[in-house]
């Protein structure tokens, strides 16, 4: 693209995600006269944006980025373009977990975290362990194996899902399919400064790995030539992304194609190098996400739709998208 070109997309986007934070916290059910929110701390609508809107516009912009990174880190790491935390199986492991909870009726909070959270994390972490240890092999993680673990395992969690949906009441069922919809509805800043604070760190160890992922394009031979050890960056990588995507699905539940759709947009836009590719996911795809979010509490108020079944909407076609444009290449 010629440099004008790119400073019209850069702006475009810049407007989008300006957009996320400026538009959207004024669209609801109630609503809010930003003059009275700044001039008056106790007032209604301060209570609605900074009690209500802002924390979930905060959360759902953590969670969009954070897929939209690892959908990024799996498909450099494994050289697949299909790769997601769905395709690998750290989501159902998380939903596993998730369910779980739901249906044993154990309630209990650790550091502020529910019970659902709790086990949906040791769901996904569990998921990870069987993977890894399924794909290892003497000279690192194989790429083939992994993908093939992460479907099975997949397969296999989504059965014993189904299996406690059959021994569930409809109270429980209801519980859990909601929970699988996927929900940014939150409240208070506990949820938002936690993630930040998981998705920061993971984002730093991304960040000054970005030279040793761009190798890793050309080739598992040549990263090792120029001096990566890929066997240390898989290892690291993939378990930090897995991690983050298990405490993003506690928290928020399985939300689809996020992780599929926005770093391959962006690779479109920029090409493929990850100095651009890894900040750009995170912010586009935060943005993506609140857009979403703001479309599914809207399109069809009162009631709220699941932004999981948005996202799947937006994300199935591009799937089948990538699916023909791989098959002509």
């Amino acid at each position: 693209m010629t440099k004008q070109k790119i400073y019209i997309l850069n702006g475009l986007l810049f407007l989008f995600l300006i957009s996320a934070f400026t538009i959207t916290p004024m669209i609801g059910e109630s609503k809010v006269n930003i003059i009275e929110a700044f001039s008056k701390s106790g007032s209604m609508s301060a209570e609605i944006l900074f009690g209500v809107r802002l924390p979930r516009i905060v959360f759902t912009f953590l969670v969009g980025g954070g897929l939209a990174l690892v959908g990024a880190v799996y498909q450099a790491l494994l050289r697949n373009d299909l790769a997601t935390p769905y395709t690998l199986g750290v989501s159902s492991g998380g939903a596993f977990g998730a369910v779980l909870a739901i249906k044993s009726g154990i309630v209990f909070q650790l550091f502020g975290l529910s019970t659902i959270t709790i086990f949906s994390i040791l769901g996904s972490l569990l998921s990870i362990l069987i993977i890894y240890f399924v794909a290892r092999n003497r000279i690192g993680i194989s790429t083939f194996t992994l993908i093939l673990a992460g479907v099975t395992i997949s397969m296999f969690f989504s059965a014993v899902i189904l299996f406690i949906h059959y021994l569930a009441d409809f109270t429980e069922t209801y519980r859990m399919v909601r929970w699988l919809m996927g929900s940014l509805d939150v409240s208070g800043w506990n949820l938002p400064i936690t993630l930040s604070i998981f998705l920061i760190l993971i984002y730093f160890y991304f960040h000054i790995n970005i030279p040793a992922f761009n190798l890793i394009l050309a080739g598992r031979d040549v990263a090792q030539s120029k001096g990566v050890n890929v066997q240390k960056l898989q290892k690291g990588s993939f378990f930090l992304a897995s991690i983050l995507v298990g405490v993003i699905v506690s928290m928020a539940g399985p939300i689809g194609f996020i992780g599929l759709i926005i770093p391959h947009s962006i690779r479109l836009l920029y090409g493929a190098g990850h100095k651009k590719l890894l900040p750009f996911c995170i912010l586009i795809g935060g943005a993506f996400l609140v857009w979403c979010d703001t479309i599914a509490r809207t399109i069809i108020s009162p009631a709220e739709l699941p932004v999981g079944i948005l996202t799947s909407m937006f994300g199935g076609p591009f799937f089948v998208y990538l699916l023909i444009r791989r098959k002509r290449n």
